[in-house]
């Protein structure tokens, strides 16, 4: 083990589970001091876990004060919305999604700001969607290619903070469903079928990518793929 985050500290916004777990759990093996910033709280063992809904920007900012210097700022919340037609979407729906995956990363590090460290690194999560192209996805794809372009952006106006984006692929998670069930194993077995890789990726995988991110003081303003040949 490199210790690569030693004595540094590791905020997660999204961190009880799936890939932000994975990525918390990732940075404490690495020698970091983690915070798992989550609506339940919760966390994996050797994390502090902290609750706060990402709506609610009065706890979310005492729990960033209440951390200090923060060197790390990585923002793991999804929305969950399956394809949808314009034929049947509402304006609700548009707003919710937004306000949970694109907008509570902006205010995240609106919050975080006063207490991120002078060189810290900040990481968005994205998704293949915004750059492959289908029926009834056009508020997926939007919504992810705007999470894209505010990191890149964002990587200007902040520097030398630096400012990344990882655009996961399909990834064994319970996005698809309940671990084990029907529903989620024939949608993993279809998507591997048709991946470069022929199979579907790991949590675990994903938070390497996370963690090179969040260590090669050379990058930022990227965008980083990590999808199994997804957008081939």
């Amino acid at each position: 083990m490199t210790h690569a985050l030693k004595e540094q500290t590791v905020v997660v916004i999204g961190g009880s589970s799936g890939i932000g777990c994975a990525v918390a759990e990732l940075a404490l093996r690495e020698g970091a001091e983690v915070f798992s910033i989550s609506r339940s709280g919760s966390a994996p063992e050797g994390v502090r876990g902290l609750a706060a809904d990402v709506a609610d920007h009065t706890t979310l900012a005492t729990h960033l004060a209440s951390i200090g210097r923060i060197d790390h700022l990585v923002h793991t919340v999804g929305a969950r919305f399956g394809a949808t037609p314009m034929t049947t979407l509402d304006s609700e729906t548009l707003t919710s999604v937004f306000a949970a995956k694109l907008f509570s990363a902006l205010h995240a590090v609106h919050l975080a700001l006063p207490h991120l460290a002078p060189k810290a690194s900040i990481t968005f999560t994205s998704g293949q969607v915004s750059r492959k192209y289908g029926v009834g996805t056009a508020v997926k794809g939007a919504l992810n290619a705007a999470v894209d372009t505010a990191g890149r952006h964002l990587a200007k106006e902040l520097a030398p903070r630096r400012v990344n984006v990882i655009s996961p692929g399909v990834v064994d998670t319970s996005l698809w469903g309940e671990a084990g069930s029907e529903a989620r194993s024939a949608t993993l077995v279809r998507v591997s079928a048709i991946l470069p890789v022929q199979r579907v990726g790991e949590p675990e995988e994903l938070a390497r990518a996370y963690l090179f991110a969040m260590t090669n003081g050379f990058v930022t303003g990227a965008l980083i793929d990590v999808d199994g040949g997804g957008l081939l």
